[in-house]
């Protein structure tokens, strides 16, 4: 049986053609959202640039027909505007106060007792991304769902991981020891992606074990090449960090996803490896590093000084990492430095727009906080002879509109695993402390 879905206003902001995911079932926006909807479309941000192009898309389909009746839509279902169905004579007993909330809880209950008149009535279902309006949907007996269709993963443990262990015989184990390479084959018959590890481990249980990297060219697992070295002072301490130096080192992988909590060693190892191509190698002209400007917490408001002056704050933890990088111990010598070196850019990606970025290795911070339109914005700007790391832990994201399974970094991960110029690796051992690891496992 078909089905009426009611959507909040926080449906459209999140994904502007969400009402096309709703197979041939009656898509119906409260007037009331439309209000919300136009209140937000002068935002300079991804909410106004979303409340646009929901006004784009409504306006043409308005030339199709009397919206409020109902336009048909291309997968078999319709779309209206519901003008009617506003009463809150069945809502203020309950909540008393006229919310645009409440008035989108009134519009979906009233439909729902007029199709349960009705002998063929259909199921009426208010569809929001706002937890509480889903509760007081249930608490006055109506259907309330979350919006999943954005979701790149269902769940958090369906993310790729980038690494996968496998168990073989100690032979094979020898034999990936002596000549640094493993025929594909010989592993057992999952299904693997260009560029993932492989952790081999003794099927008997001993403490015997290997890692490599899949090469998609040649069917093979070899030996990584960085295990064991050093860079810019910086050595990996657990497997994951192999692997995710593996990536950042290999010129024939421009695209880098790193996935991990606080203090598993993301942003070191980025900068480490970047400054090390940068200015030992010479491969790269420039580091430029930039992180989404989202708060924690209350906003701290407009900043004073020019623009260098006004990222200080947001970019700190960039200038923490570097200044254990150079070892620097006094006020203003890390600045003196990276002024003498000129090879390190730290921006906001509110300045990336418009940008082409050639011979430059990217590190983009917190890519979590970032939207799937704006992380293709981000990569759309890469030029030649460049790299991009994208970074972030899709567990703490500060977003309003976004959570570990829609945000643009989960978004890149799943849909270039399968490519093979790019690489994946989730970080799981925290190296910062003891306590950070403690924290960042219990809270």
């Amino acid at each position: 049986m078909k089905k009426i879905y009611v959507l909040d206003t926080n449906v459209l902001l999140q994904d502007p053609y969400s009402i096309f995911s709703f197979d041939d079932n009656e898509v119906v926006i409260p007037a009331v959202v439309l209000e919300e909807v136009d209140s937000k479309k002068r935002n300079m941000d991804e909410v106004g640039r979303n409340a646009r192009q929901v006004s784009k898309l409504i306006d043409r389909l308005r030339t199709q027909g009397r919206i409020h009746q109902g336009i048909p839509l291309e997968n078999g279902g319709t779309f209206r505007i519901e003008l009617n169905h506003r009463s809150f004579i069945k809502l203020q007993e309950i909540f008393d106060e006229k919310t645009n909330d409440n008035r989108i809880l009134a519009v979906a209950l009233n439909l729902d007792l007029e199709e349960q008149k009705k002998e063929d009535g259909r199921r009426v279902i208010l569809v929001s991304k706002d937890v509480l309006v889903r509760v007081k949907a249930d608490a006055v007996g109506l259907l309330a769902e979350d919006f999943l269709s954005d979701r790149v993963v269902e769940y958090d443990d369906n993310i790729y991981s980038g690494f996968q262990i496998v168990f073989i015989s100690k032979e094979l184990l020898n034999e990936f020891y002596e000549k640094s390479i493993l025929d594909i084959s010989k592993l057992p018959g999952f299904s693997y992606f260009p560029n993932q590890f492989i952790i081999m481990k003794d099927i008997l249980g001993t403490s015997q074990s290997a890692v490599g990297i899949i090469d998609e060219k040649v069917k093979n697992v070899k030996k990584c090449l960085y295990d064991k070295d050093h860079v810019w002072g910086i050595k990996a301490r657990n497997v994951q960090q192999i692997m995710g130096f593996e990536m950042l080192l290999k010129p024939d992988i421009p695209l880098v996803t790193l996935i991990g909590k606080a203090g598993t060693g993301k942003t070191l190892l980025a900068l480490a490896a970047g400054l090390y191509q940068t200015e030992d190698l010479g491969i790269y002209k420039k580091v430029l590093v930039a992180r989404p400007i989202v708060p924690v917490g209350k906003d701290i408001g407009y900043l004073p000084g020019e623009k260098e002056e006004k990222l200080r704050p947001w970019m700190q933890p960039i200038y923490d990492n570097l200044e254990y990088l150079f070892n620097t111990k006094k006020p203003g010598e890390l600045d003196a430095i990276l002024a003498g070196m000129g090879s390190i850019q730290v921006e906001a990606l509110t300045y990336i727009r418009g940008r082409s970025i050639p011979e430059q290795f990217m590190i983009i911070d917190e890519a979590q906080n970032l939207s799937k339109h704006e992380v293709k914005t981000i990569l759309t700007r890469v030029g030649e002879k460049s790299k991009i790391v994208l970074m972030g832990d899709p567990e703490q994201i500060d977003h309003p509109y976004l959570d570990e399974y829609n945000n643009g970094l989960t978004y890149v991960v799943e849909k270039f695993k399968q490519e093979k110029i790019s690489g994946h690796v989730r970080f799981l051992k925290g190296e910062r402390s003891s306590l950070a690891q403690l924290a960042a496992d219990l809270l």
